[in-house]
This record gives C-alpha cells, sequence and structure tokens, in this order.
C-alpha cells in the first residue's frame, strides 16, 4: 500500500463543498503515471497545494475503492485506514436489512468509521445518529451522509452514548463497529496492530454487552476469530464471507437474532445469498477413520460455515465425513452437492511423501501443480522444487493436489474441480 498524504478535517470540507465536488468529478481516472502532470496542472489553476494533494489522494483511494463499493465509491470521500476496515457493500447491505426490517427510526452508529453501514442504512430509509471517536474519520462520514439530511455523523465515543428509557418504544436501534487494531503501533508493513482480545477492543466487549442490555435491537460487527463459546445466550453470532474469505462476525442481540447460536452467511459476485446454521447440522460430525474412507469426492467447506463450525452442514448433506476435525475438508461417495461447499472428484489418495508423490506426477507427465493444503505445514516452494514441478498453469499436463490429513496421517489427494449439482 503506498503511502498516502495526511488529510485534515479542514480537507474533508474543501472536497465536500461543491467546488471541491466539482473538481473531483472532473478529474480523470487515476494513473500513477500522470499523476505528477496533473498536480501542476491542478495548481496553475490556482488550487491551493493542500486541497491539490487531497484531490489527488481521493482520486487514488476511489480507485482503490471500487474493489468494495463498485460505481458508488466515486461519490464517497475515504481514508485510507477507513476503506480498510469499511464495511463492503453488500456485507453493508446485509446488516442495514436486519434494521430496516424491524421498522426501526433511528440506529445509533457508534463507531461508524466512513460510514459505510449508516450509509446502507440510509438508503433504507433509517435516520442514523453516527459517531466516531476520530475528527477526521467522522467528517468523512458525515460528508458520505450529505445525501441524507437526517443521518449526521460527529465526533463521540460509544462509552458516552445515553440510551432513552424504553428503547423499543422509541424504534431505537445500535450497532457498533469496535476499533480492532492498537493506534500508532504499527507491524513491518505500516498497517497498525491488531488487537484480538475481546476487552481490548474499544468500546469493550463488557460495554457492548452493556448497550445491548439497554437496547435490545443492537448489532455488533467483530472478528471472524470470535470464540464459539462468547456467543450471549438467545444472540445469534453470524460469520460472513465474500468469495470464499471471512470477513467478519456479527452478533445480533434481541429481535435482531433470526436464530440464537451460530450461522454463517455466504456471499459472492453474482450469486443468491446463502445461510446455514446450527438447525442444518449434524451436532458431532463424523470423521475418517482411515484412508479407506476416501470416496469419490472431496468437498471443501466454504470458510464462513467453518469457522461458524458448522461443518456437519455438509457432512449430513453429503452423508460424509470429515478428513480430520477441524479442517473443513469432507469425503463422500455420495454424488450430493451443496452450494455452501466446493466440489472436487477425486482421482488418486495416497499416504504423503515427496517421493511418492513426485514418482506418481512424473509417471503421469504432470508438469504443472496447483497444491491446496490444510492441516500440513510445509514450504510451498521448496515441495515444487523437491517435486521438480511448476505452478499449475501454461503448456503441459495439469492436476490439483490437496495435501491434508486423513485420520491423523498426512495425505496427498489429486482432484480436480467439479461444479456440477
Amino acid at each position: 500500500m503506498e503511502d498516502l498524504p495526511v488529510m485534515d478535517v479542514g480537507a474533508i470540507r474543501f472536497l465536500a463543498s461543491p467546488d471541491g465536488q466539482a473538481l473531483l468529478r472532473d478529474l480523470p481516472p487515476y494513473d500513477e503515471a500522470a499523476a505528477l502532470p496533473l498536480s501542476d496542472r491542478l495548481r496553475t489553476r490556482g488550487i491551493a497545494p493542500e486541497h491539490v494533494a487531497a484531490l489527488l489522494t481521493q482520486q487514488r483511494l476511489r480507485a482503490r475503492a471500487r474493489a468494495k463499493f463498485g460505481q458508488f465509491a466515486d461519490g464517497l470521500l475515504f481514508t485510507a485506514d477507513g476503506l480498510e476496515q469499511a464495511s463492503r457493500l453488500e456485507v453493508a447491505t446485509t446488516h442495514a436489512h436486519r434494521f430496516a426490517a424491524l421498522s426501526l427510526a433511528t440506529v445509533h452508529d457508534l463507531g461508524c468509521g466512513i460510514g459505510a453501514d449508516a450509509i446502507t442504512m440510509s438508503v433504507l430509509g433509517i435516520t442514523v445518529a453516527a459517531v466516531d471517536i476520530d475528527p477526521l474519520t467522522a467528517a468523512v462520514a458525515d460528508a458520505n451522509l450529505r445525501p441524507w439530511p437526517d443521518s449526521r455523523a460527529r465526533v463521540g465515543r460509544a462509552e458516552e452514548f445515553v440510551a432513552p428509557v424504553d428503547a423499543m418504544r422509541s424504534r431505537i436501534g445500535a450497532w457498533l463497529d469496535p476499533a480492532r487494531r492498537v493506534p500508532g503501533v504499527a507491524d513491518a508493513r505500516g498497517r497498525s496492530r491488531r488487537i484480538y482480545r475481546l476487552e481490548d477492543m474499544s468500546p469493550s466487549w463488557t460495554t457492548v454487552r452493556a448497550i445491548a442490555a439497554a437496547v435490545p435491537a443492537t448489532g455488533v460487527k467483530l472478528s471472524p476469530s470470535f470464540p464459539h463459546d462468547h456467543v450471549p445466550a438467545g444472540a445469534e453470532a453470524q460469520w460472513t464471507s465474500w468469495d470464499g474469505t471471512v470477513l467478519e462476525c456479527a452478533v445480533w442481540f434481541g429481535p435482531l437474532a433470526r436464530r440464537s447460536g451460530r450461522s454463517a452467511r455466504v456471499l459472492g459476485p453474482g450469486r443468491d445469498p446463502i445461510e446455514v446454521d446450527e438447525s442444518m447440522a449434524q451436532p458431532d460430525p463424523p470423521a475418517a477413520s482411515s484412508l479407506a474412507d476416501v470416496g469419490l469426492w472431496l468437498h471443501e467447506a466454504d470458510r464462513a460455515v467453518l469457522r461458524a463450525g458448522l461443518i456437519g452442514a455438509v457432512t449430513g448433506a453429503v452423508d460424509g465425513v470429515e478428513v480430520d476435525p477441524g479442517l473443513g475438508y469432507v469425503l463422500t461417495s455420495s454424488s450430493a452437492s451443496v452450494p455452501f461447499a466446493r466440489r472436487y472428484a477425486v482421482h488418486e489418495a495416497m499416504p504423503f511423501s515427496v517421493k511418492s508423490l513426485r514418482g506418481w506426477l512424473r509417471a503421469r507427465g504432470i508438469t504443472g501443480l496447483t497444491i491446496k493444503k490444510r492441516g500440513v505445514r510445509l514450504d510451498e516452494d521448496q515441495l515444487r522444487r523437491s517435486l521438480k514441478v511448476g505452478r499449475g498453469a501454461g503448456d503441459g499436463e495439469q492436476a490439483t493436489v490437496v495435501l491434508t490429513r486423513v485420520a491423523g496421517q498426512q495425505v496427498a489427494l489429486v482432484v480436480s474441480a467439479d461444479n456440477a449439482p
């Protein structure tokens, strides 16, 4: 991630002004090679250097933001950290629909970031009262909410929120996205260090629970590593993935919980959302007892399903067994499939050793190999050198191998993707 000039609240006010908006609309598509000449042209028009820097920063951030917000990115303002931490549009829409289904009048967005969730709730007719502890971020969120005058963002802390006496009668809801990074403590890539303990978040898990007790219609966005044993009684913890990557665990309290316990929501481009919950899962999914349990098919559960501890929904649906507890691969000879797991045809199963796998590949003239691994620690580049194969692309015979454990034994499964229903 390239370094970007530091903006201030004054720069955001300029960008949100009619003049700033007009200049943003006139900017060409982002091109790093053209940035310096563009900067010079803007300065010759009499635009202040700090405003030029703010315009070009937004041009770069909007180009990056299209991966999360699509064409809507061109109408929003961003900060680099705010963009990284914002809910992508499809996930924010999922959050907003939970609140809209209750016909709430106002949702207090406590830790609003750049306003992605506040925007989607406003689109659905909910008035949002948003706060963020960082003045710059709050200014960006307020600018992004300008099409909905009743929704505003200001500087504030979640801990300062005071709930009405009867939140449900007042049709009030609360949404929290606690900060899970240590301010000012960066890693080798320049990113602030992540926080994993619930009590170290800001606001803390204790504060979140207190707000949920005062406002029954409360939701909170948490890390995908949220522990199962911390799901409050009566609440729903839902892990959400986008295109196979788990993005969050949202905990829904009171009337926002559609079912108590754990669930998964699987999202991806060009597909309808898929939901999996505990009622669909075997409570104690069976595991393979030996390599002999490898059947015709291998199912790779979506990682949201795996994070939610719902692998039993796959084993039950396909009459299969998990390769080893917790690994998320399911073996079966049944032709059944499920939309929340990818299916592979199994062509060969063998105990894993470099020598045996190399011999198998050489005998079949395979020169390109896609390696998938789970539950096995190894250096992929070193393995390729030992196997004397390239990556799974280009000319020559290609194969895909899954390196995993079956009943505690390291195995190599040669597979091919099969998307048939």
